[in-house]
């Protein structure tokens, strides 16, 4: 007789309402959680480009620091407050050759006869990005390790090869043949065997071992010691938004597309707590109306109610069946959003696939589904039992 009466008191259309609404907000919360947990690995771990938090940075070239050479270098004070920037991990100076640098090749059927000037530098070996046995220097012996930007063997094959009519080169090729290197300074000479033995994509200079150059510099260099032209910068979060500006208030020069990067991760994590907090608001305003709706019903009905609490049915027992009403539709909303979203992901999971070969993590929207249902359940439970509570004065 109890449920005979309450059921009269339903607006079934309020509950089918309330059922859509929690649909399209706990699919889109569903569904977006499970985006940043299959995209952040790929984003942060996978992706070379992304890996990259570094730049170069040096001082913007003008007319006076043209005719000032040493006005180029970094002091000491400009280092020191670089490096105790928030957003800066660490920082290395390149190490610039102060001597000439000549290479030269045998004549060979893969290699052609080339004889060119060169310019070397060096950096602390924590900042390669490429590791090679080779890559050891002593004073000793007369090889020079090189480590050559994999874009200087690019432009050769699709610039200069292409004009001149010479054979493209590989990098395991190029990584084979030995060619000779002439150093030159204060009024000395020595040559050395050399190879290249590794490929950068971090930097963009030619690099020898930090050792070699710091002996090379103080045999055939200047007497004058040479400061910091370039340095190079790992960064905590390349998405920090003072980074640009920091650099560009001190009329410092750094490369914008290294931190693309960092940007590309700010508009993702952006866009996903953007789209989160829509899906929230979207649950939100689903439990305010339902909540209303109950209340509204309750407060229709307060005669019968009242009626039902007098002759012996507690306050309890009166909230049971709008409880199980609402719990009966909040389930149902839930499955279908849990199986909505779980398609949509296939469907992004298979587009992504057919661009790069990655094993995504697990499904978290199960958990995340089971977490929403029951915060709502225990929400709704107070809520009701207090309003019914209150209603007839328990």
């Amino acid at each position: 007789m109890l449920r005979k009466l309450q059921r009269k008191t339903l607006v079934i259309s309020q509950f089918v309402g309330y059922a859509f609404t929690l649909i399209v907000g706990v699919t889109i919360i569903l569904l977006i959680t499970q985006l940043y947990f299959d995209v952040k690995p790929l984003l942060y771990e996978q992706t070379e480009v992304i890996k990259k938090k570094t730049a170069v940075i040096n001082k913007n070239i003008t007319v006076f620091k043209s005719v000032n050479k040493d006005a180029i270098y970094f002091t000491d004070e400009e280092l020191r407050e670089i490096s105790e920037q928030p957003f800066v991990k660490d920082l290395a100076k390149f190490n610039a050759a102060a001597f000439k640098v000549s290479a030269s090749t045998i004549a060979s059927d893969n290699i052609p006869v080339f004889y060119t000037d060169l310019f070397f530098e060096s950096i602390a070996d924590d900042f390669l990005d490429t590791e090679s046995s080779e890559w050891v220097w002593d004073e000793s012996q007369d090889f020079i390790p090189i480590i050559m930007p994999d874009s200087y063997l690019a432009l050769y094959n699709f610039g200069f090869a292409e004009s001149q009519g010479l054979p493209v080169l590989s990098e395991a090729l190029v990584s084979q043949v030995e060619f000779n290197i002439q150093i030159s300074g204060k009024g000395k000479s020595k040559e050395y065997r050399s190879k290249i033995v590794g490929f950068t994509n971090k930097i963009n200079s030619i690099l020898v071992p930090d050792e070699f150059l710091d002996w090379a510099n103080s045999e055939f260099g200047g007497s004058k010691k040479q400061g910091a032209s370039r340095i190079l910068i790992e960064f905590t979060d390349p998405s920090d938004q003072s980074i640009p500006k920091f650099f560009n208030e001190r009329n410092y020069s750094i490369n914008e597309d290294s931190l693309d990067d960092g940007k590309l991760l700010f508009f993702f994590n952006i866009s996903i707590l953007l789209v989160s907090i829509i899906s929230l608001v979207i649950i939100v305003l689903s439990v305010v109306f339902i909540v209303l709706s109950v209340n509204l019903i309750i407060h229709r009905n307060r005669e019968v109610l009242l009626n039902l609490y007098h002759i012996g049915y507690n306050y309890k027992q009166i909230a049971r069946f709008y409880l199980t009403a609402i719990y009966t539709f909040t389930v149902i909303s839930l499955m279908f959003a849990y199986i909505l979203s779980d398609k949509i992901r296939h469907v992004y999971l298979e587009k992504i696939n057919e661009i790069i070969d990655y094993k995504f993590d697990s499904n978290h929207q199960l958990f995340y589904g089971f977490l929403i249902l029951i915060i709502l359940l225990v929400l709704y439970r107070i809520l009701i039992i207090k309003n019914i509570r209150k209603l007839v004065g328990a």
